[in-house]
């Protein structure tokens, strides 16, 4: 008989993680024997707990708010996408007990952008991004990773972009990509010269404060990108639509994430699916 795979997401909260839902999908989906549980870890039990999860012979788990730091000096081994960015949200438990950490979220937006429009290429082309939080940088990996030419990085925290900008500046170099910090009206000002905005913070999000940003500016050949999926089209997308522009919501790049570590744990590439996209936004 097979044994069942067994993975969780820990974090605190966890109640509202849609993860289950995705793993459940695609276990479900190809017939493995598998199960993805909720797991609400402490701040304070997250080495006593990691080390249970480790103990009941978990494959591994993803990680969310707010462990996604916290994690890293648990790991033994960290892949180099985790290392930049400075996060980790997928963990897989090694047959010795080590743990590996990977962050699948500079994955899941590079994808989700692929998949919703094929046609943009973002080599040489100017991205802008708002905010500089943990989502912010797996987004600005992801861009710099397909060589981007400029990033314009707009926060309500000045020195948190300038750490960002700093901590990605090797990064940066390696892949000639030029990153600059600019005012909010500056930003705004500058869209016309925009490729790609993306808003990479939870402004917008049901129970959130509004992201305020005009976007009369944007070229309207410009994509906008909100990473946000609660309510799925966010105030700053039904501008887009308004004006002609081509969106992408954030409801694929929660399951594009996902997929990386089913892969891992399971053994088997999921394929992207629009009934599980529906169903999750169904569920909201």
């Amino acid at each position: 008989m097979n044994k069942t795979i067994k993975a969780a997401v820990i974090g605190d909260p966890i109640a509202h993680s849609l993860s289950p839902k995705i793993h459940n999908f695609f276990l479900q989906k190809y017939k493995i024997s598998g199960s993805y549980q909720l797991i609400n870890v402490k701040p304070k039990d997250l080495n006593h707990d990691v080390a249970r999860i480790i103990k009941e012979v978990y494959k591994g788990f993803n990680v969310t708010i707010p462990h996604k730091e916290n994690i890293l000096p648990l790991c033994h081994h960290l892949s180099k996408t985790a290392k930049i960015i400075g996060a980790v949200n997928t963990v897989l438990i090694l047959e010795d007990g080590k743990i590996f950490g990977h962050n699948s979220d500079a994955q899941g937006f590079i994808n989700n952008l692929k998949y919703s429009v094929p046609s943009f290429i973002a080599k040489n082309k100017n991205a802008f991004v708002i905010g500089a939080g943990g989502a912010s940088r797996a987004v600005i990996y992801a861009l710099i990773n397909e060589r981007i030419k400029n990033i314009a990085i707009t926060n309500r925290s000045e020195i948190k972009a300038q750490k960002l900008i700093k901590d990605f500046s090797n990064f940066a170099k390696t892949k000639n990509c030029q990153l600059h910090l600019l005012s909010k009206e500056d930003f705004q000002d500058q869209l016309k010269n925009c490729d790609i905005l993306v808003n990479s913070t939870s402004l917008g999000m049901q129970g959130c404060d509004k992201l305020e940003i005009n976007i009369k500016n944007l070229a309207k050949s410009a994509i906008v990108y909100d990473i946000v999926y609660r309510p799925l089209i966010t105030n700053m997308l039904q501008q887009a639509k308004y004006q002609g522009n081509e969106i992408v919501t954030g409801i694929g790049m929660l399951i594009f994430q996902a997929m990386v570590g089913f892969e891992m744990w399971y053994g088997k590439k999921a394929e992207y699916c629009q009934e599980l996209a529906e169903l999750l936004i169904e569920n909201q």
